[in-house]
């Protein structure tokens, strides 16, 4: 907690993280604050000025401007309360990236041309194409045992001018950085310029787990991470799925795996079966209705169970050339599919329309409209439109 005070309250927009509409608040500046503003790679901290509750802290040249939903009196004293929990993971997963990057360095030659802090797990870009599982082991067994070494962590101020600021590495710093640069040091290991929030020992860190490497960007490898508390959550998690997997494939945890396959193959071989039924039951209701001694011009049928392919053995055993054939499967109160087959020109008219009375999107090509059904109740109004079109066609009957 810190006591400050308010400088400025102005009437603003927040923009939410991915979508949604804008939220209406106040950019709140005061004549100091212990909550970082996002950059870096390193994700803004939350807390409260008062009991007003902080949803975003930017950088607007050296001020931090606080975003909150409700207005702050300037000149007013105010206590503020900063989020711990968030600001010790981001103090270990930015530490961490410090400590990784500079033995990625130090062992294989790897350098880091950018990293993000996400909120569940972490990311470095490292420039090479290539890391090898092998390496990936040597590198987390070495900055574990870093870590159980005790290593301190510091910060110091220099002034830009310093020449000692050239032999620390550097991204280059901000076109509005103005006043002292700030380097953190892992003692004997790294020496960075970096504005960011970090444990004060390695030992903070507790642990380090690398959960592998992806593709990056050409030439590049991201390389995965945890630390610290989000190592015994992910444990926690893992742990919580592995109970879960053992009630319900009654079976130890080493087991898993194979039981997952066994399943799988049971699923593959009665989905197989169900199709190969499937394809039976459709035959046999085309066969049903061209075995009647004087066919409809209009065949309609709706089921539960099907997919297209079903629908389209029906139209195919059936024939287009004169029936017209609605054919619909899904709940009777929920979304499903649907198939209008039969002559083309009346399923060119048709198709559309069918398509709007069940609520759902279609297309169609040689005297077949299929698509999805969002209202499939609707199927009467459907089948009273097809007679009616069939009924102004053929008057006589």
């Amino acid at each position: 907690q810190f006591t400050t005070r308010v400088v400025s309250c102005q009437a603003a927009e927040l923009r939410p993280e991915g979508a949604g509409e804008p939220v209406c608040g106040f950019q709140v500046v005061l004549e100091d604050t212990i909550l970082f503003p996002e950059g870096g790679g390193q994700p803004d901290d939350r807390g409260l000025i008062g009991d007003v509750p902080v949803l975003r802290v930017t950088r607007r040249g050296p001020e931090a401007v606080h975003f909150v939903p409700t207005a702050l009196e300037p000149g007013a004293e105010v206590l503020l309360s900063l989020d711990w929990e968030r600001r010790f993971d981001h103090m270990q997963q930015h530490s961490g990236q410090h400590l990784i990057t500079a033995i990625a360095e130090q062992m294989f030659g790897f350098k880091t041309t950018s990293w993000e802090l996400g909120r569940q797990r972490s990311v470095i870009e490292l420039d090479t194409p290539l890391v090898t599982a092998e390496q990936v082991t040597a590198l987390e067994k070495t900055l574990n045992e870093k870590i159980r070494d005790r290593v301190p962590v510091t910060v110091r101020e220099l002034a830009a001018d310093d020449p000692e600021v050239e032999t620390v590495k550097s991204r280059g710093l901000p076109d509005d950085h103005v006043g002292p640069v700030r380097v953190v040091d892992i003692k004997g290991i790294d020496s960075t310029l970096c504005c960011g929030t970090h444990v004060s020992n390695l030992s903070d860190l507790q642990v380090i787990k690398l959960l592998g490497v992806e593709k990056g960007r050409k030439n590049k490898t991201n390389l995965v991470f945890l630390a610290g508390n989000r190592v015994l959550k992910s444990i926690e998690q893992s742990h919580s799925t592995e109970k879960a997997l053992t009630s319900l494939l009654k079976n130890g945890p080493g087991g898993h795996v194979e039981a997952v396959k066994r399943l799988q193959s049971s699923v593959k071989l009665l989905q197989k079966n169900n199709l190969n039924l499937l394809r039976d039951i459709a035959v046999l209701i085309a066969q049903d209705f061209k075995s009647k001694p004087a066919p409809r011009q209009l065949f309609v049928l709706h089921r539960k169970e099907g997919d297209s392919e079903f629908m389209n053995i029906i139209a195919n055993e059936i024939g287009t050339e004169e029936t017209l054939l609605f054919l619909t499967v899904g709940d009777e109160k929920e979304a499903g599919v649907f198939l209008l087959a039969g002559p083309v020109e009346a399923v060119e008219n048709l198709g559309p329309r069918v398509a709007e009375l069940l609520g759902g999107k279609g297309a169609g090509k040689r005297g077949r409209f299929q698509g999805k059904a969002a209202k499939m109740s609707r199927r009467g109004e459907v089948q009273a439109l097809l007679q009616e079109f069939i009924s102004r066609q053929n008057p006589e009957t």
